[in-house]
This record gives structure tokens, sequence and C-alpha cells, in this order.
């Protein structure tokens, strides 16, 4: 079994020692040969992924205060909840128009029960003859958007993936582990905001490329790929910082909107819980102050796409002209050998790097990445038409210093030789 086939059963990422000597021309040091191949898998025993909640039915209005009393807690508990869809309407009504809550229409609660798809209980107290509650209401979106107004079709922003990072006791996380700031991301009923936000399951390979070193990592090259992989067009990081003051004591969060590859800050603010229980209340009322700051940033025109993580049709166009115009020189006659490299990168421009080196080498037929490991060491297809001792030559001209062995080597396809007709008898 060949090495590519080895890695191919591992199902994993491949790691190998890295190399002392650094590659000067391509930014990385390269190995050729075969290693003891060691497989780095995610641990399975750790919880990961938190399933977000479909909000493409519904919007909701959160946070809605009551206070009313009756003649028994039945009577309080039911004009409770009316007096909250009559408040939740009117909340969303001005939040979809962008106008003062004062000037809502009324609508009678005959209308409202049609509209309204559910009651969420945030927290209640319940007395004989009195029900004090924050509540949560729920809107259909069919049936309320056709009474939101000629502006109920909220401007959207672009996809923007988001990647919730937690830093507690020094350590930054992001989908690495479940965290509590996930778990609020999770639960936000995105339906009624105008962010069309990209919310990552956390589970498969999500805890590998969508980790704490890649939400602060600058490099465009490989925030396109995960844009594209995602769906997305751009990535919005909300941050927490939360500090413990004491066990079972107050918990501090520190919150930030971070929007771009660049982390440009919206907003941020501080909140603080009393204990640990009353930690997820406070994580859901930053999520929605984010939002909100999210929100206002697009309506004024700071949230728009980052055109440097697109790449442009007529860009396009101009690399396949040039491509057209000085097409690359067919390659040589005689056997190919298929060799896999083992590339240390540190970062995703080392590995762009190496592989534009590797490309520009005369000979080379093809440089594909077969296995990617940011921060470690990532494997690279190499075909070389040719003998392979001249590749070993060609990287020695440029300073390389590279040892290895010939993984498989494919002889050159037979040429036809055209049969001239047969005379007919």
């Amino acid at each position: 079994m060949d090495f590519e086939a080895q890695v191919a059963k591992s199902g994993g990422v491949i790691l190998a020692p890295r190399l002392a000597k650094p590659l000067a021309a391509a930014g990385g040091a390269v190995l050729i040969g075969l290693a003891v191949a060691v497989t780095a898998q995610i641990d399975r025993s750790v919880e990961r992924g938190v399933p977000p909640i479909d909000s493409s039915a519904n919007f909701e209005v959160t946070g809605v205060l009551v206070d009313v009393s009756g003649a028994n807690a039945d009577a309080a508990r039911t004009g409770g909840w009316r007096l909250a869809q009559r408040r939740g309407w009117a909340q969303l009504w001005a939040r979809a128009n962008d106008r003062p809550v004062a000037q809502a229409p009324a609508l009678p609660d005959s209308t409202l029960d049609t509209i309204v798809a559910g009651i969420e209980v945030e927290e209640e107290r319940i007395s004989p003859r009195r029900y004090v509650a924050r509540l949560g209401v729920l809107f259909d979106r069919a049936r309320a958007g056709q009474l939101l107004g000629a502006k109920g079709g909220m401007r959207r922003s672009p996809p923007m993936l988001v990647i919730p990072l937690t830093v507690s006791g020094g350590t930054a996380q992001a989908f690495e582990a479940r965290t509590d700031w996930q778990r609020a991301w999770a639960r936000f009923r995105s339906g009624g905001s105008p962010i069309d936000y990209v919310r990552p399951v956390g589970n498969g390979i999500d805890p590998l490329i969508l980790n704490a070193g890649q939400a602060g990592r600058p490099g465009r090259g490989w925030w396109r790929m995960l844009l594209d992989r995602y769906g997305a067009a751009d990535v919005v990081v909300p941050t927490v910082r939360l500090t413990r003051l004491w066990p079972g004591g107050p918990v501090i969060g520190r919150f930030a909107a971070l929007h771009g590859v660049d982390q440009r800050r919206i907003a941020a603010f501080t909140l603080t819980a009393a204990d640990a229980d009353a930690l997820p209340r406070m994580l859901d009322d930053a999520v929605r102050r984010i939002d909100a700051a999210y929100a206002a940033a697009l309506r004024s025109g700071d949230l728009s796409a980052d055109p440097s993580l697109v790449i442009e049709e007529e860009v396009a166009d101009d690399l396949l002209e040039s491509v057209a115009a000085d097409p690359a020189p067919p390659p040589a006659a005689g056997p190919q050998s298929i060799l896999l490299l083992q590339v240390d990168t540190p970062t995703d421009q080392a590995l762009m790097q190496t592989e534009a080196a590797l490309r520009g080498l005369a000979g080379v037929v093809g440089a594909n990445t077969t296995s990617v490991a940011l921060g470690g060491v990532s494997l690279i297809r190499v075909t070389w038409s040719g003998d392979p001792t001249t590749f070993r030559a060609a990287l020695a001209a440029r300073g390389i210093a590279v040892r290895g062995v010939l993984v498989e080597q494919m002889p050159p396809p037979a040429a036809v030789t055209p049969q001239s007709p047969q005379p007919t008898p």
C-alpha cells in the first residue's frame, strides 16, 4: 500500500517531524519521502456541537415585561399574555419599520391571536391575584409579515459566518468544545434580525478549522476557502471574556462585537451575572445587544462584505486570458514520478508560497495539496516529469536541502502509431 492509500485509510490529518532548516524560497521546510504517519484525530470523548434553533418560521420579540392583576391566578396570567402580545407586536413593527414604538398600529386581540405562534416564559412569578413575568412572543413569519407595512421586508445583510469566541481562565475557545457562549448563540432566534447569520453546529470538522486561532488569523486565502465551504460572504466574531470573582460568586462578562477578518470592533460593553445560575440569562441579553449593534452597523453602511474575500469575475477573466496568451509548456516526454512532500506550513500564506514555488520549477506537471495542517505539516502531491534525481537537483539549485524517496513511478503513455489501411483483396 502506498503512502497516499495509508493517508486515505487513516481518515485523519497526517503529521510529521518538523525540519530544522527553513525553506527560504517557499516559506517553509520541505521533506520528501515516506515517514511514519501519526494520525491526529478529534477526541470523541469531548462533547461538541450545539445545533442552532431553526429561525426560518418565526419572528421573535424577547424581554417583554408584564405586571397584571386579576380575579384569580389564571385570569391574571391570561391578561399578562394578552398584554405581552400587544407590546410584542408594537416592538416588532417598530423594529421592522425603523420607527418609534409609539407609532405602531394597534391590532385587536383576535388578530393578534392569529399571528402569534407562541409565548415563551423567560421568568414568571404567580400569586393568587397577580402575574409578574418576563416573556418572549413568537410571531408567525408569513402572517405577521403581511401586516408589517411597506417596509416589512427588512434589508438583509450578506451571509455572515458566526464564530462565537470565549476567553475564560486564560483559554480561548471557539468550537473546540461546548461553551455557554456557543449555546447562547444557538438559542438565539435570528428570524427577526436583519443579519443573515450562518451558524455552524460545531461538530465534524468544525472544531479543526473554526478554532480560536482561525478567528484571529488575518490571511485572506484560507478565509476564502472557509467562507465558500459554509456559504458565507464575510465573518463576525462575537467575543466574550469571562471573569469569575470567586467560585459561586458574580461573573463579569466583557463583550465585543467584531466584524471581518481584521476584527473591526462594532460595539463593546460589560455585563455582570450574580452567580453561575444567572450566567445563561446574561449571555442571552448580550447576544441580543450584539445583534442590535450589528443591525445598527448594517443600517449605517458599516457592515458590508469585505471585497477582498470574494474573487471578482473580471479577475478570473483576466487570469483566463493570460493563460491563453502564454500557455504552459507541454511536459517533457519520459517517465513521470509521483512524490508526496511533507511541508511545514505555519500559516496559509506559507502553504500558498510553497505551492507556487513548486509549480514554478521546470518539469513540475502538477502540485496539489492533499492534506492541510496549518501550524503543522501539510502534504503536497507533486507530479514530476523526468528523472527524480533532476528534481532533487532543481531543489538544490534553489538552496533547498531535501531528503526522501520516490513514492510511485509511472511510465510515459505509449505512443499510438497510426495503422495504414490494408489493401482490399
